[in-house]
């Protein structure tokens, strides 16, 4: 059964932390992390902070390199970087069986990450690796769950799935519309703003395990 750990690390132990240190409104939220030749490339968005005072400190930050801006919308945009150091507890997790990152906020200093383990063994290991490199953070919540995560699959969070299940089931996507995305984010008790980022990164994540995978369908005569 999939044990599942919510973490906040000060920002100091972890990446991204002069940038953070610097920029107290700064708000990252990593979308998702490839591994390749043991480097660690994450793809995170950026938010509520000027684009060029996030470059210019993120260049002299000693945890990131090779910072690069994919994509601009409205609230938040997309970054893509390469994680050079500080990042212990992130890259046991990836290098080693049981454990992948769900989710992972850095915002005022402190970072909240999610983790799903295969069981408690994994978890168990990865305590006592974080323990013995004094890797400093506090166990906000541990369960199990035996519901399947919907919409894993397609890697989109469970507050993604929830605010396209809720806009669709409201009308949102209908057209004409049947709802307006304030009346979305009442019935989530949510700011709009909170349910327009939740809804971008949702058809980003689903365009990116669906058309982006997926080879077109030949051309029937």
């Amino acid at each position: 059964m999939s044990l599942f750990a919510e973490f906040r690390i000060r920002s100091e132990d972890f990446a991204l932390s002069s940038t953070l240190e610097r920029l107290p409104d700064l708000v990252v939220e990593i979308d998702r992390v490839a591994a390749t030749d043991e480097l660690l490339t994450p793809y995170f968005w950026v938010s509520e902070v000027d684009l060029d005072a996030f470059e210019s400190a993120a260049s002299e930050d000693p945890t990131v390199a090779d910072h690069r801006r994919l994509d601009d919308f409205e609230s938040a945009s997309l970054y893509r970087a390469t994680w050079t150091g500080d990042v212990d507890t992130i890259v046991y997790a990836y290098t080693h069986g049981g454990a992948t990152i769900l989710e992972a906020k850095g915002q005022g200093g402190v970072w909240d990450i999610k983790i799903r383990f295969d069981g408690r063994d994994p978890f168990d290991e990865f305590k006592e690796f974080t323990d013995g490199h004094d890797i400093a953070y506090r166990l906000e919540q541990l369960y199990e769950t035996s519901r399947p995560r919907t919409g894993s699959r397609y890697n989109l969070s469970e507050k993604q799935h929830e605010a396209l299940n809720t806009a669709w089931e409201m009308g949102y996507f209908e057209e004409p519309r049947e709802t307006t995305l304030d009346a979305v984010a009442a019935e989530l008790d949510i700011a709009r703003q909170s349910l327009s980022q939740r809804l971008r990164r949702g058809h980003h994540a689903l365009i990116a395990n669906t058309i982006r995978v997926t080879p077109l369908a030949e051309e029937k005569a």
